[in-house]
């Protein structure tokens, strides 16, 4: 039997149906944020490069003719928002779905409906689904081949990066829509907003804001609407009630402080932002700033992040990128990781820091990478040469007969310490070098004693070494 779209009469309305308006806008009892969402394009805040006037998405919906879409934007941006937008501006039945709460069953079903509206009705299906990074590949399979015949057009919503979260089949053909955060400057827009729309704010509350708590709200959102929303709806349940005499009631910069002082980081640790933050602590020690690496340090631990985690990015970057610059930042990173095993938190912030100060300090040298990557190269070209017979152990008397050993002169027997001409790769690869110190800080001496020693082995004028 094929579900009903269309509303049943007969059927009692639910406590939440119950409770809106007849009109069908929420009342007050609904969450601020909730009330307080944009209708139309024009009520949008902070998105001018994808709703300003005269751009692509204002054209599409006037047209009636939106394609499939991912909306990609990091938490409050406006992803549902704007979805909802989309909804009320066009011909096609709009159905929500949430990736989270939803299963496969429950897509069929949708499809199924949308096939039999678009065969008698003539009706196209705008499908939303929230958080569609949470699916797996098999359920957003299911999408594709009716996203491909036009049953329905897809809108989904990530706070993942869709090029990892979002299957390439879907992706391919969906529109993609990069939300940004919101500036400081939209987010206090959105919330003097709510402080004076008489219907779906608190414009007939009689609160007096000060500008100062206005920017103090806009600033612990981050970007996030929602959140400054929640916020502003916190404040006024610790403002109280409205007074009798109708004297407006002071919004300061106290209030908004109490109200803010949980607030959490915005972070996950397993998603986009853990990685572009991870990603800023490595370029800042790489670019030998210890001020934003101590930042975005304490930025991730700050989060919740595993510090072993961040201690093992800091052994990694000790050898690829100081290396033989400095030796010992490679100790400084294993025993910042050993002193923490030892102390645990919050002491163990103390070696976590150090190693990652003294890493942004000192010379920076890739060419360990490098070495290794250009030997594998090699490799790769050439395959598996054979050792020379004069670098190989004559462990038995048939292998010495084999002239296993032989022509092996020992370096230590020479009072340089060092055999000039002599030649270790395989006799196809000599002359290649793979490792190239820099000149930074020790590899410069490193780079000096290796040039004295090629000059040494280097031929005469005779051809003779």
């Amino acid at each position: 039997m094929k579900r009903r779209t269309r509303p049943d009469p007969t059927r009692q309305p639910s406590l939440l149906e119950a409770a809106r308006a007849p009109d069908g806008r929420a009342e007050v009892r609904a969450p601020l944020a909730d009330r307080m969402r944009p209708g139309s394009l024009a009520e949008v805040l902070g998105q001018d490069h994808l709703v300003g006037a005269g751009r692509w998405l204002e054209r599409a919906i006037d047209a009636d003719r939106v394609p499939s879409l991912i909306l990609w934007g990091p938490p409050g941006s406006g992803k549902t928002t704007l979805a909802h937008v989309i909804s009320r501006a066009t011909r096609a039945e709009f159905v929500p779905f949430n990736a989270v709460l939803g299963g496969v069953a429950e897509i069929r079903a949708i499809v199924a409906d949308a096939r039999e509206r678009r065969a008698y009705q003539g009706r196209r299906t705008l499908l939303f689904v929230d958080e569609i990074h949470r699916f797996n590949k098999g359920q957003q399979d299911a999408f594709l081949p009716h996203v491909e015949d036009g049953t329905i057009t897809l809108i989904g919503a990530t706070t993942e990066n869709p090029s990892f979260a979002v299957n390439a089949a879907i992706l391919s053909r969906c529109k993609v829509l990069r939300l940004e955060p919101l500036s400081d400057e939209a987010v206090g827009a959105v919330v003097v907003r709510a402080l004076a729309d008489r219907e779906r704010g608190f414009g007939g509350q009689e609160v007096d804001a000060h500008p100062d708590a206005i920017i103090a709200m806009a600033r612990a959102a981050r970007g996030d609407a929602r959140r400054a929303l929640n916020l502003l709806e916190t404040c006024l349940g610790l403002l109280g009630e409205p007074s009798v005499s109708g004297a407006p009631r002071a919004l300061g910069l106290d209030l908004v402080e109490r109200a803010a002082e949980d607030r959490t980081l915005l972070y996950d640790k397993s998603g986009e932002e853990h990685h572009n933050v991870v990603s800023a602590l490595i370029k800042s020690m790489r670019g030998s700033d210890p001020d934003a690496a101590i930042y975005w340090l304490m930025r991730m631990l700050e989060a919740g992040d595993d510090p072993q985690f961040v201690l093992r990015r800091l052994v990694i970057f000790a050898s690829e990128d100081v290396g033989n610059a400095d030796p010992r930042a490679l100790d400084v990173a294993v025993n910042a990781d050993l002193a923490f095993r030892r102390l645990g938190m919050p002491e163990g912030l103390y070696p976590i820091a150090q190693a990652c100060l003294y890493l942004a300090t000192c010379p920076k040298s890739g060419a360990v990478g490098q070495a290794f990557m250009a030997a594998r190269s090699a490799i790769a070209e050439t395959g598996s040469l054979p050792v020379p017979k004069r670098l190989r152990n004559a462990v038995t008397s048939l292998l010495a007969q084999e002239g296993y050993g032989a022509a092996y002169r020992y370096p230590h027997d020479r009072p340089e310490g060092y055999v000039p001409g002599e030649t270790y790769l395989p006799e196809a690869l000599i002359g290649r070098h793979f490792y190239t110190p820099t000149q930074h800080g020790l590899e410069r001496a490193i780079g000096e004693r290796l040039a004295r020693l090629r000059e040494l082995g280097s031929p005469d004028e005779d051809g003779e070494r």
